[in-house]
């Protein structure tokens, strides 16, 4: 492998939804580069990028993948991400690392909402964008509906750079604008470049016309030209797309049949010319220091002070975690000691390499601006930055997903519960998108991440790498108990043994409380009744009581209690005897003040396109959600805030992808507790009681 400086590095990363040939496109690029020995299969669990047991057995990308392909002088690395929304979190990481997205869009199927979802990502970054319609040699494939679909759906400004000679079995070529040549499909991957076909130099005419037309509108000058009849050169025409590109003006659009490695040598020409290196972009902003004092500029050159960024973490068998960065600065050697200023440690980085899919090269040195691996960092986890203990520099995290499902994840085993938290805190390394708590209220430990199908592939990790076998389910809801009214009593605790006995004594009045309040404790006693230093136990009984409930075993919360009263012995009182009659005055007291159950409830914003805004507000309904409010989100989209109680959420997530067709998103944060109503309220404390004679 060459050694290769910013200029002639470019970094892409590989988009698109799930099935649309991305995987089989890397594959093709890092083949026919000749950077790869072999050419790999999706169908056949082979392909250079897809290398774990779950990818393998699925058919689909879960990590993002690392490949490179050597093409003029240059090497591109290759990040082929995930397509489904479940690994959204990879996929995003992916484009963190990279200068430009290359946006797979099937040829049969056109624009799906994963290709819609990760285009909005690059364009929010401001990356680059070119498309390439996939898969042009399948049954029912057509570029013009797929460049239709491109249009309509995600922007007017996508210029055809190519377009195909036939369709489907009789795809036999393309026809590019730029060079104004055919290239002609022969057996085995062979390509004869050759001139326009006479039958089709009308619709090269009219697609060469409107390549000219947008690429002419991002220049004055060669606008001007163009309206006066002058000819624009080749060289101008890749320049001039090249800058529209980087002000997202400008979206060329290609084609192939990757799976017949058919078109891909120029996929990979276009990339080399259009994508921008490694040392165009621009400088980026870190903070210096571990403590961030202030923001420093971070420029792709290798004179600057070593900085990189990890942007994805995996654990290998026989090797253990492998981090993956990008040097954003600098340059760094074999074996070099660095500085971890996310975590304040210093890291050393043995056998540093470039991936190719699952293989590793080692190298003595990367530049600024490549992308490469190394094992065994003790301390470094995703989103960290690494640099040197001179210049310790910051970055900001990865910007990643929240977590839209959350399930209780049990051990099949009790004996491998310490085993299962151990292999979850590691699958969190790995992939920050999954989170992990426990919950003391419900005691179980909870389990969070982008769908159920990425938690699914979680718990199969799982079984792999830890030897754990897990379960999940639906998680408890903690409930709160609650007063309505006042009311008064007493707890008296006698109790005698033949020796020293126990007295206490204790009158309360419980008062509801404002919402949030919890409990306040009130002493109202006066001359001396109670003596002062019980009064902290009958508090202590009253708490401990109160975390018990009296509806349905759940904490009962927002009342006031005053101690007003009461009696004590002079030899078989003491602190245990006062802290007993606070929780009996409590149980006596709580049952006369109409107690309630409370519901978690959760606010939820949900952005939609404005076809499915009638689903999407019914199906809240239905999850007795209070809407309060909806606004413009853009085009043709809707945002709407609602409140949904926390038990009515669970899976809430698939449902409203099934409703939108996964165009909507969502998020969620904890508003407030509020009263459960009676029908519901009924069946939850009829399952306490159920669960409660059960366990006796």
């Amino acid at each position: 492998m060459r050694d290769y400086e910013a200029r002639a590095i470019r970094n892409v990363a590989v988009v698109g939804h799930g099935a649309s040939g991305k995987t089989t496109l890397v594959d093709s690029l890092a083949f026919v580069s000749g950077s790869s020995r072999r050419r790999g299969s999706v169908k056949e669990g082979t392909a250079l990028t897809d290398g774990t047991p779950e990818e393998i057995e699925r058919g689909y990308s879960i990590n993002v993948g690392c490949a490179i392909a050597e093409w003029m002088d240059t090497k591109i690395n290759l990040l082929d991400t995930p397509g489904y929304a479940d690994f959204a979190g990879d996929a995003i990481a992916g484009l963190a690392a990279a200068d430009g997205a290359l946006v797979a869009v099937s040829a049969v199927a056109g624009v799906e909402v994963g290709t819609e979802r990760m285009f909005r990502e690059a364009v929010e970054r401001r990356d680059p964008v070119l498309f390439v319609v996939t898969m042009m040699d399948k049954e029912h494939a057509s570029f013009d509906r797929a460049f239709a679909s491109i249009r309509d759906n995600l922007t007017p400004n996508v210029i055809p750079v190519e377009i195909p000679l036939g369709e489907g079995a009789g795809c036999r070529g393309t026809l590019n604008l730029f060079t104004k040549r055919a290239q002609i499909y022969g057996p085995r991957g062979a390509v004869t470049d050759g001139e326009i076909p006479a039958e089709d130099r009308e619709r090269f005419e009219r697609y060469h016309r409107e390549m000219l037309e947008t690429i002419a509108s991002t220049d004055d000058s060669l606008l001007e030209r163009y309206l006066d009849g002058g000819e624009i050169s080749r060289d101008e025409e890749v320049a001039a797309m090249k800058e529209g590109m980087k002000k997202g003006q400008v979206f060329p659009l290609f084609c192939c049949c990757a799976e017949r490695d058919l078109g891909t040598t120029n996929v990979l020409t276009r990339l080399v010319e259009l994508m921008p290196s490694a040392y165009e972009m621009e400088e980026l902003h870190a903070f210096h220091g571990a403590e961030g004092e202030h923001e420093v500029e971070i420029h792709p050159e290798d004179s600057a002070p070593f900085t990189a960024q990890v942007f994805k973490t995996v654990s290998e068998p026989h090797v253990g975690d492998v981090s993956f960065f990008r040097v954003l600065s600098g340059t760094v050697d074999n074996g070099a000691e660095v500085f971890n200023a996310s975590r304040g440690v210093a890291e050393k980085l043995g056998h540093l390499s470039v991936a190719q899919g699952r293989e590793r090269f080692e190298l003595p040195r990367l530049h600024a601006g490549d992308i490469g691996c190394v094992a065994k960092l003790r301390n470094t986890h995703t989103g960290d930055t690494l640099s040197t203990r001179e210049h310790p520099v910051r970055l900001p995290s990865l910007r990643l997903p929240e977590p839209l499902v959350t399930f209780a994840v049990h051990a099949s085993s009790r004996s491998d519960d310490e085993k299962l938290q151990a292999g979850l805190h590691r699958l969190h390394d790995e992939d920050p998108t999954l989170e992990l708590q426990y919950n003391p209220e419900t005691h179980e430990t909870l389990l969070s991440g982008l769908g159920e199908r990425h938690l699914e592939v979680a718990l199969a990790k799982l079984r792999r790498k830890a030897g754990v076998v897990a379960t999940l389910s639906a998680p408890k809801i903690a409930y709160r108990e609650t007063v309505r009214a006042r009311a008064e009593g007493q707890g008296r605790h006698k109790k005698q043994t033949g020796g020293r006995g126990q007295f206490g004594d204790c009158w309360v009045r419980i008062a509801p409380a404002q919402r949030g309040d919890g409990i306040r404790f009130e002493d109202r006693i006066s001359g001396g009744v109670i003596p002062s230093k019980f009064i902290p136990a009958v508090e202590k009984g009253i708490n401990e009581a109160a975390m018990r409930g009296v509806l349905a075993g759940y904490p009962m919360v927002d009342f006031r209690v005053e101690l007003y009263d009461g009696s004590y012995h002079s030899v078989d009182s003491n602190e245990m005897s006062f802290k007993m009659a606070g929780i009996l005055a409590f149980k006596e007291v709580a049952k006369k003040c109409k107690p309630v159950l409370l519901e978690p409830l959760d606010e939820l914003e949900v952005e939609t396109p404005d076809d499915y805004l009638g689903d999407v507000l019914g199906d809240l309904s239905s999850r007795r959600g209070h809407v309060l409010g909806t606004e413009s989100a853009g085009t043709g989209r809707t945002r709407v805030r609602a409140t949904v109680p926390e038990s009515e959420i669970h899976l809430y997530a698939t449902q409203l992808q099934s409703l939108t067709h996964g165009r909507a998103t969502f998020r969620r944060k904890f508003k407030q507790y509020e009263e459960v109503p009676n029908e519901v309220a009924s069946k939850v404390i009829a399952q306490h009681g159920e669960e409660k004679e059960a366990s006796v």
